[in-house]
């Protein structure tokens, strides 16, 4: 090897220790590497920041805005209730109906707003139904994985193989050329983990969050209207029994107070439904359809734009004009334009309909109210303390549709190649921001920085590794290693190494560096790119064996209480399962 291929063999040897050893965050490992290699003359100028232009990298960047776009709006928590279901079932029925929607829309989304919104869903679903979660949050994330091989935007993985092909010189992937084996893989895993997969994970439950004497518990107060799906059954029917942080204590009917609320009572069109709870758990309680919490005509509280409207938690100061006096009497709309939720009173539960609660020192008041509140009444004696509570997207419905019917019109531009995918996914972003679907401020916010300087990096590092020649050393070994089982034998190695190195650094990362492998054994053996292109991005997105692989499994790392080894029981048997079908179909139809 030439003294330039040796140099950056060190510097690739002391990434990969680096990031297996979590010294520094990867994005600066990633992007020391760069430097050193700028440093050491392997690569210009130029070379080393190609990345940062490349049409891969701001298409990234741009699906991060739309995907955000889509998340912002709720729309994808409205989805939940048809994905889990209203019916009781067992965990072996409901995972199929977990799995392939989350499949389906990772195909077509970045995955990682996909396992962030269903961690939460996963948890309380398993928590109500009494399943663990360790149960359902690894095959959550593996499915999310497998539906972003699908297609070209599935993943970032894909679209940095994408725009590496560009770079050099060869026509990159259309939106659904990976398809041909990416769902064949994807419908063989999800079985896999609905069938023998379900015995390797491990049954881990989390004691309940139960509402006790330390909980500082809120009151709301709802009136059952007739969009009300459950009227006529019971409360376990209707789900109201055994909630997470939430607990309904009784019922007003006609004037008469049905206190404790038993399981079996029926819910009756005008009843009251009182229930505390903590301020999360109160605030995605009010927007379900049917309960109304109160008739406003400035707040459609329902449909409110968080990006307009916030809720905070204002606690009642003892110099404060509301003390004194009733909800109702206070005109607390009319004074402070914002509308109470809910109603904490520590170490008593108030069984008061909220109107009629006459406001004492010290109260706490969970409110929905306009950006601009609590810079207004912060320092008023009306108020102790005003914080901001938690943030749960919402936008008006028509912005949920109107964000996916962009989306939507994003990849049908793409597909029929109107426009190429980058133009696209910039129109689409425009579109979002033009219809107040996502504000420029969060647009910034949504877009991962680390994720796409990452990337960005890692192809100057990939023009490094093609400049000193080490890419064609290390090609060569490959040849040599399965020369005796030809072509097909060329792409099981590729494959192999490939997945062996994305179980210890990002997949992203590995998607980079094994491509000039796969372009200098192409080049060597006089075989076509693109059956080695797409081993190089199924084998790089397949990160099943290892948390550190995969940013979803990370994820979901902490939340379902997993062992390290946990993902080497199910992810190993699963890597070799899609590994060997991906590698079977790559040959069947490129070779």
């Amino acid at each position: 090897m030439t003294p330039e291929a040796w140099y950056t063999l060190t510097v690739l040897v002391l990434m990969s220790v680096a990031l297996v050893k979590e010294w520094l965050e990867a994005e600066i490992v990633i992007f020391g590497t760069l430097l050193l290699l700028l440093v050491g003359n392997v690569i210009t100028v130029e070379e080393a920041f190609v990345g940062f232009s490349n049409p891969g990298v701001l298409t990234i960047g741009l699906l991060f805005v739309v995907a955000g776009a889509i998340e912002n709006t709720g729309f994808l928590q409205r989805l939940n209730r048809v994905i889990f279901g209203e019916k009781e079932s067992s965990l072996q029925r409901k995972l199929p109906r977990i799995l392939f929607p989350i499949s389906g829309i990772s195909a077509f989304m970045n995955n990682t707003p996909v396992v962030a919104l269903m961690i939460p869903a996963v948890r309380a679903w398993a928590e109500k139904h009494h399943h663990a979660a360790s149960r359902l949050l690894i095959p959550v994330s593996y499915a999310a994985i497998l539906g972003g091989m699908c297609t070209l935007i599935g993943t970032s993985t894909n679209l940095i193989v994408h725009g590496l092909m560009i770079d050099f010189g060869r026509q990159g992937l259309s939106m659904f050329e990976i398809s041909r084996v990416g769902v064949p893989v994807a419908l063989v895993g999800l079985l896999f983990l609905i069938t023998l997969g379900q015995r390797l994970l491990p049954e881990r439950k989390e004691p309940l969050v139960e509402l006790g004497e330390k909980t500082r518990e809120f009151v709301i107060e709802l009136k059952v209207t007739r969009a009300y799906q459950n009227i006529g059954k019971t409360i376990e029917e209707a789900g109201l029994r055994h909630l997470k942080g939430l607990f309904l204590f009784q019922i007003e009917r006609r004037g008469h107070m049905i206190a404790p609320a038993p399981p079996d009572e029926r819910i009756q069109l005008g009843d009251r439904l009182f229930f505390t709870g903590i301020p999360r758990t109160i605030l995605e309680l009010q927007k379900t359809p049917g309960l109304q919490l109160i008739k406003d005509s400035t707040f459609d509280l329902k449909q409110y734009d968080h990006s307009r409207i916030k809720a905070y938690e204002a606690v009642v100061s003892p110099s404060s004009p509301l003390v004194g006096k009733n909800v109702r009497e206070s005109d607390f709309r009319g004074k402070y334009g914002a509308v109470i939720i809910a109603i904490h009173r520590n170490g008593e539960r108030i069984q008061q309909k909220i109107g009629d609660i006459v406001l004492r020192a010290g109260d706490t008041l969970l409110l929905l109210a306009d950006r601009r509140f609590r810079q207004k009444w912060y320092h008023s004696n009306d108020f102790y303390l005003i914080s901001s509570a938690e943030e749960i997207p919402s936008r008006p419905l028509w912005q949920g549709y109107l964000s996916v019917g962009i989306f939507l019109g994003m990849v049908g531009l793409a597909v029929t190649e109107v426009l190429p995918l980058v133009t696209a996914a910039a129109l689409a972003v425009l579109l979002l921001v033009v219809t107040r679907c996502v504000t420029p401020q969060e647009a910034r916010h949504f877009v991962d920085f680390r994720v796409l300087i990452t990337i960005a990096a890692a192809f100057g590092i990939s023009e490094a590794m093609h400049n000193s020649g080490l890419s064609d050393v290390l090609g060569s070994r490959i040849i040599q290693l399965s020369e005796h089982f030809g072509r097909v034998g060329i792409v099981a190695a590729l494959f192999g190494i490939t997945s062996l190195y994305t179980t210890v650094i990002t997949s992203n990362a590995t998607a980079a560096l094994l491509f000039p492998i796969a372009f200098a054994v192409a080049q060597s053996t006089g075989m076509d790119l693109r059956p080695l292109a797409i081993t190089v991005a199924i084998a790089s997105a397949g990160s099943f064996a290892t948390p550190i692989s995969y940013q979803t499994n990370m994820m979901v790392y902490g939340p379902g209480g997993y062992r390290f080894t946990d993902f080497l029981r199910i992810g190993i048997p699963m890597q070799i399962l899609t590994g060997a079908l991906a590698i079977g179909l790559i040959s069947l139809m490129y070779l």
